[in-house]
């Protein structure tokens, strides 16, 4: 015998958990479409950035900052050591060429000038007195020269008289043989007192020049040593500005430490730094520019330091033709520096997609604009505001720019409005 089975009534709590489930699965799918692998992914268009694909002219640059520095710089170091005594004027100053900047004391190196000062007037006193004892002696030997010579004379006078009373026979030959052999006494004497006085002559020469040469090495000495006193008080090598004065009185100086700078105010430059990537690409000639008041202007590497500090390295840019007005030293500059010559290329804007996709791919806007699928694409080089389309986009796509970083690895996106 069958037993009737009674329908319970369907109650709200059953319904409630119907509705739920229902409402689950249905959230379950939409994520399983929204963040699968070939999923979907729902996006407002107000969130994207899309740029054009387009031909355009492109040059490959990067971007540096410099700093302003005088065109030249000259350094202040104490050329020689002692007590700061006197200021003259102090940091910031303008300077023309031979203005004291400071005065030092150094007694030692005064001294020393006073005792090379002795020994010049020593050495020249004993000159002097040379001199005099070389011409005395000099004099001498003239006397006795002309002594010499008169008794030459005189004996051959005596024997061309006593040749000629001879063949007379108005004196003996004994006579004539004596008169004979003081005439050739007298000749060779002579020529000796001529040798003599040419040799004493020589000599006198070179003892002058020996001494004339050790009296100018004395003198030289003492001109540095005048130099080195001189060179206690600091003067401007140049016109410019005093930057970086380090002295205050009564400080003590070593030789050869920094005391300031003079900065050359007759031009500009500019000291750039640039990471050590690109250090075999950079050399003098390249060509950079940088934005001023709205103006463009064009700066051109004149020196390249290529010693690594930190990463990298460093340039010295000078302007091409006009100087902004109104740059200080110290001021910084965002500067652009090309790196190739100008091309003809495809062209997207830089955005945040590239360090999702490396370049690879890309988000492709359709044709109605309602979708974006993902493309493969291959970049070359970059500058600060475009990458070069090397394959993968034509002139004209829209593709999207902004950052991928919330994407997932979803295959395609539907745009909403």
């Amino acid at each position: 015998m069958d037993v009737p089975i009674e329908k319970k009534p369907i109650t709200k709590l059953k319904i409630a958990i119907i509705i739920g489930s229902i409402l689950l699965l249905l959230f379950i799918v939409y994520l399983s479409t929204s963040f699968g692998g070939n999923s979907k992914l729902y996006i407002d268009t107000e969130r994207l950035v899309i740029g054009v694909v387009k031909d355009g002219t492109f040059q490959e640059n990067i971007p540096v900052s410099g700093t302003i520095l005088p065109i030249t710089t000259i350094y202040l170091d104490a050329l020689e050591g002692g007590r700061v005594e006197e200021k003259y004027v102090e940091d910031g100053a303008i300077m023309k060429k031979g203005d004291p900047i400071l005065r030092l004391t150094n007694t030692d190196l005064e001294l020393s000038l006073v005792n090379q000062e002795i020994s010049v007037y020593n050495l020249l006193t004993q000159m002097q007195i040379s001199q005099n004892a070389a011409r005395q002696n000099t004099i001498n030997k003239l006397n006795q020269f002309t002594d010499v010579e008169s008794r030459h004379i005189e004996a051959k006078r005596l024997f061309d008289l006593n040749k000629k009373l001879y063949e007379k026979d108005a004196i003996g030959r004994q006579e004539l043989i004596k008169s004979e052999n003081e005439y050739n006494y007298q000749k060779q004497r002579l020529q000796l007192a001529k040798q003599i006085l040419k040799q004493d002559s020589v000599a006198i020469k070179q003892e002058q020049s020996q001494v004339k040469s050790s009296y100018q090495r004395t003198q030289n000495a003492l001109q540095l040593m005048r130099r080195k006193v001189a060179d206690l008080v600091l003067k401007a090598p140049v016109d410019g500005q005093l930057t970086s004065f380090d002295a205050e009185i009564g400080q003590s100086k070593r030789k050869g430490e920094p005391l300031g700078q003079i900065d050359v105010l007759s031009g500009f430059k500019v000291r750039v730094n640039i990471d050590e990537y690109y250090i075999s690409r950079i050399y003098t000639g390249q060509r950079g520019s940088f934005t001023f008041n709205n103006i463009q202007y064009f700066l051109i590497i004149k020196k390249v330091y290529t010693q690594v500090t930190n990463g990298s390295f460093q340039v010295d840019m000078e302007f091409e033709n006009d100087v902004p007005q109104g740059i200080r030293r110290g001021q910084n500059l965002q500067i652009r520096v090309a790196l190739s010559e100008e091309k003809q290329a495809l062209l997207i804007p830089k955005g945040g997609f590239f360090q999702k996709t490396g370049g690879n791919w890309i988000f492709k806007v359709s044709d109605d604009g309602t979708t974006a699928y993902k493309v493969d694409i291959s970049l070359g080089s970059q500058n600060t505001e475009y990458y070069e389309v090397i394959s993968g986009l034509e002139p004209g796509d829209n593709v999207i720019t902004s950052s991928y970083d919330s994407y997932g690895d979803v295959q395609e996106l539907i745009l909403r409005e």
